[in-house]
């Protein structure tokens, strides 16, 4: 597809802003009225075909049946899922200039639901007095049906069979959509990267995704889901760049695109292009995904950019979390393998897709998902969880570090994790480690895009891709075993010392003779030492009967300081005896806190070792500095 063939009517719709709207409207809220109006004009002209025979259907059927979507767009209507029954069409809107703003209302009511949904999340009609009150309202939609362009499907010819305007595919208009998105992201940065995903961000995942499987997705049916889908970019990308024809693919299979949206807008976006582009857009749900999943089905693909570092309780609250002890229960299926803190929702949304996936098939399920630093090392015990439970099962094929400032609405590291539930067989047991965070991936954006400084060429993204493929241990690259990054951690315990005790109330409460007989032990183990294989040998040694509160007291287990975590694939006991046993005397495991977890930190795999700079450099530049500063306080004082 020559792209550049569609900048004249990009820059034609751009126009309508600039000359319409910039007297009343801040530039951030043009898209309120551009993006409704481009979707709109758009319908209005691939309808203006059928406008006749939609009519007539109307008029056939308006009194047999209450709700007419399904005929007028079916067969014995336009047949293309969509419609309008008003007797208006935008161009004739303009018959009656001093009428416009009711009959426009009346033509926008006769949309089917499908359409009227996507008008209502844009809240267009809010708008509608701010364009009639400040007279331009005639004006903007005159400029959206100007003969210098051509929104329909069909070429627009002269008297003599001359095409004057080309027509507009599907797949063209989604482009100019997608631009226009583009540019009104771009012009608001700093929301951007809320509920949009750099295009090459999205290009890589679709490589490591797809190409893996490439061969065995050449024809067949595949679903493909993103459950916090944004304007719909991975979900259109992935399609395009499996049937590109002139791709890496070129599969010739019928693919299907699946996505659920919270915010309006975005999902108005977002099903607007699936209907642009000839995709189903009632396969797009709104609504929380969290709290409100609903997709039933299984998807052979699933791609991703959760939002992170963001709240869930309000959804929290209304799956009814309880919180017991360290973790938090619901009754949803979905989520119980751990549930994370209210804090960060991230890794709910990858347990969510991991709920969607295909069991019974070849290939699985394929899952590309971006998170942050915490979902490898957070430490909450909900995170703990999932990440036990992804690698155990030997779901996690790769994880990939992204170079920072790649994200307009964030700097911090980012992460893409591979996820497959039918890993091949030289990859079973193993997880890929990818570190494309040096200059070799990415390069300086001339501009910067809010907080996005760095963008990937597509040599960077061959680059990426051939580590991920070829599967071999380099300095940007290295296989581990699953265990490799799994621990036990375990609860040293030690007594209390005697003048912890001695202080402690609850202590003094004891019976005289068991303090006594407590204390004297206890100063015998000062004096000398003991090896205790657990707290039952120690109480043992005390010579006292005590409760088991009685014990927790006069016995030290805190389990932030007195917290070791063990290597899984080193003996416990070993360790305890060489790491822990010579520096902490009188101490014993606790055997019955040992809890397995898993922890990726990649900055230990990858760690460059940078020597720290000459003293002879560093005092060269302080006396150049000192220097500096007495010619500036001469200057002053002159």
């Amino acid at each position: 597809m020559n792209q550049s063939q569609f900048q004249p009517i990009i820059n034609f719709i751009w126009s309508v802003a600039d000359d319409l709207l910039r007297d009343v409207y801040v530039k951030g809220k043009y898209r309120d009225i551009i993006l409704p109006m481009t979707i709109i004009r758009r319908v209005d002209a691939v309808l203006e075909p059928t406008k006749v025979k939609v009519l007539e259907t109307y008029d056939t059927y308006k009194d047999k049946f209450e709700n007419l979507d399904f005929i007028l767009g079916g067969k014995q209507g336009n047949n293309l899922g969509f419609s309008n029954y008003s007797k208006f069409s935008l161009q004739t809107l303009l018959n009656d200039p001093k009428n416009i703003r009711i009959n426009f209302e009346n033509y926008l009511d006769c949309f089917s639901e499908n359409i009227k949904d996507i008008i209502s999340k844009f809240k267009f009609k809010n708008q509608l007095d701010t364009l009639e009150e400040s007279n331009i309202l005639f004006g903007v939609i005159e400029r959206f049906c100007s003969p210098r362009v051509n929104f329909g499907i069909e070429d627009i010819l002269d008297e003599k069979g001359n095409v004057i305007h080309k027509g507009l595919s599907n797949l063209g208009m989604g482009y100019v959509f997608e631009e226009l998105i583009r540019k009104f992201n771009e012009e608001n940065n700093e929301e951007a990267g809320e509920h949009f995903t750099p295009r090459e961000i999205i290009e890589l995942m679709t490589h490591l995704v797809f190409l893996p499987v490439k061969e065995q997705i050449k024809k067949g049916t595949w679903l493909i889901y993103d459950n916090a889908c944004g304007s719909g970019g991975m979900l259109t990308e992935s399609k395009e760049f499996i049937t590109d024809p002139d791709g890496l693919i070129q599969s010739k299979a019928n693919i299907y695109l699946y996505g659920q949206e919270i915010n309006p807008e975005t999902y108005a976006i977002c099903k607007a292009d699936m209907l642009i582009k000839g995709e189903d857009p009632d396969h797009i749900k709104f609504g929380s995904t969290l709290s409100n999943d609903q997709q039933d089905k299984k998807f052979d693909f699933m791609l991703s950019n959760p939002p992170y570092g963001k709240s869930w309780e309000n959804d929290q609250k209304i799956l009814g979390v309880e919180k017991k002890g360290s973790n938090s229960t619901c009754n949803d299926p979905r989520f119980s393998v751990g549930m994370t803190s209210k804090s960060d929702g991230q890794m709910m949304f990858l347990l969510n897709m991991l709920s969607k996936m295909k069991t019974d098939t070849p290939l699985g399920s394929r899952i590309a998902s971006v998170h942050n630093g915490s979902s490898l090392f957070n430490s909450d015990s909900g995170m703990v969880a999932i990440r036990k439970h992804i690698i155990e099962k030997d779901y996690l094929e790769a994880i990939v570090a992204l170079p920072t400032n790649m994200f307009y609405n964030t700097g911090i590291p980012t992460f893409i994790w591979i996820i497959t539930n039918k890993k091949p067989e030289h990859k079973k047991g193993k997880v890929q480690l990818i570190n494309a965070t040096s200059e070799e991936y990415f390069s300086k954006m001339k501009k910067s895009l809010g907080s996005k400084q760095n963008e990937m060429t597509k040599e960077h993204i061959e680059k990426i891709t051939k580590l991920f493929l070829d599967n071999i241990s380099n300095k940007d690259c290295k296989i581990f075993d699953n265990e490799d990054f799994g621990y036990i951690k375990i609860t040293i315990e030690k007594p209390k010392s005697i003048e912890v005790l001695k202080d402690d109330e609850k202590f003094a409460k004891f019976k005289d003779k068991d303090k006594d007989k407590i204390l004297e032990k206890l100063q015998e183990l000062e004096q000398n030492p003991q090896d205790f294989e657990d707290r039952n040998e120690f109480i043992s040694f005390l010579g006292v009967k005590l409760k088991k509160s009685e014990e927790n007291l006069i016995i030290d287990s805190d389990k932030i300081n007195n917290t070791e975590k063990i290597p899984l694939k080193t003996n416990i006991q070993s360790y305890y005896d060489t790491e822990v046993k010579p520096y902490v005397k009188n101490s014993w495991i606790a055997w019955d806190s040992a809890s397995v977890g898993y922890e990726i930190l990649f900055n230990k795999y990858f760690y460059t070792y940078t020597p720290p700079r000459k003293l002879e450099e560093i005092n060269s530049e302080l006396e150049k500095l000192e220097k500096e500063v007495q010619d500036l306080l001469k200057e002053i004082m002159q």
